[in-house]
C-alpha cells in the first residue's frame, strides 16, 4: 500500500474513530464517517470491504497504538514500578475533565455493544485487554522485585483485578457523570498493592 493510500486509509480510520468514540458503533452510519472525512463511498470499500471489518481495523489501529502508549509509559525510567504503574492509574482520572474522550473510553463505549454483534471486533478487544493486563502484571513483578510492591499479590491476578475494578470506574463515571467511582478505585488500588496512601485524589 502506498504512502498516499496508508494516510488515506488512516485519515478514515482517524475520523472514524472520532465519532465512533462519541456515539457508539451502531449509531454511526458510513455516510456520516465518510462526510466527515471528505472521501467518496468507493474509497472506503477500496480499503474496507464492509462496516465490520472497518471497525475491526479501526479497534486494531486502537489498540497498537494503545499498548505503545502504555509501554512508553511502564518503561524503566529509573523510578520504582510503583510509581509507573500509579501514574498509568492517575491517567485514568483525566476522564471526567476529557468527557470520556480519551483513549481509554473506546474500550468502555465499545466492549458491550460489539462483543454480541461482532465476533471479530470482540476478538481484538478481548486480545487488547488482555495484552494490557500482561503488561500491568509484568509492571507488578517489578514492583516486587525492586521492593516498590510489598510481597503478597499475584501479579496477573492482582493486574487483573485492578483492571477490571478500573473499567467499572470508568463506566460508572459515565454514568454518574462525576469522579467518584474512579477516585474510589484509586483508593483500592492503592490498598490492593499495599501503597500509601497519599491523600485525597
Amino acid at each position: 500500500m502506498g504512502t498516499d493510500q496508508h494516510s488515506v486509509r488512516q485519515h478514515i480510520l482517524a475520523t472514524g474513530r472520532a465519532i465512533i468514540t462519541g456515539k457508539g458503533f451502531s449509531a454511526v452510519g458510513l455516510n456520516e464517517i465518510l462526510t466527515a472525512a471528505g472521501v467518496p463511498k468507493g474509497s472506503f470499500y477500496h480499503y474496507f470491504k464492509s462496516k465490520e471489518l472497518f471497525g475491526e481495523a479501526l479497534l486494531d489501529t486502537y489498540v497498537a497504538e494503545y499498548l505503545a502508549e502504555l509501554d512508553a509509559l511502564l518503561a524503566p525510567d529509573g523510578s520504582p514500578a510503583a510509581a509507573r504503574l500509579m501514574r498509568y492509574w492517575d491517567g485514568w482520572l483525566a476522564l471526567p475533565d476529557q468527557g470520556c474522550a480519551g483513549s481509554k473510553c473506546l474500550v468502555v463505549k465499545l466492549s458491550g455493544e460489539v462483543a454480541d454483534m461482532s465476533e471479530a471486533m470482540r476478538a481484538v478487544l478481548l486480545r487488547g485487554t488482555n495484552d494490557i493486563v500482561g503488561r500491568l502484571a509484568a509492571c507488578i513483578e517489578e514492583g516486587l522485585a525492586d521492593g516498590s510492591i510489598p510481597a503478597g499479590p499475584d501479579p496477573r491476578q492482582c493486574a487483573l483485578a485492578l483492571y477490571e475494578m478500573w473499567l467499572g470506574a470508568a463506566l460508572l463515571t459515565k454514568l454518574r457523570r462525576e469522579p467518584s467511582a474512579l477516585d474510589g478505585a484509586l483508593r483500592a488500588t492503592r490498598l490492593l498493592l499495599r501503597l500509601p496512601d497519599t491523600g485525597p485524589a
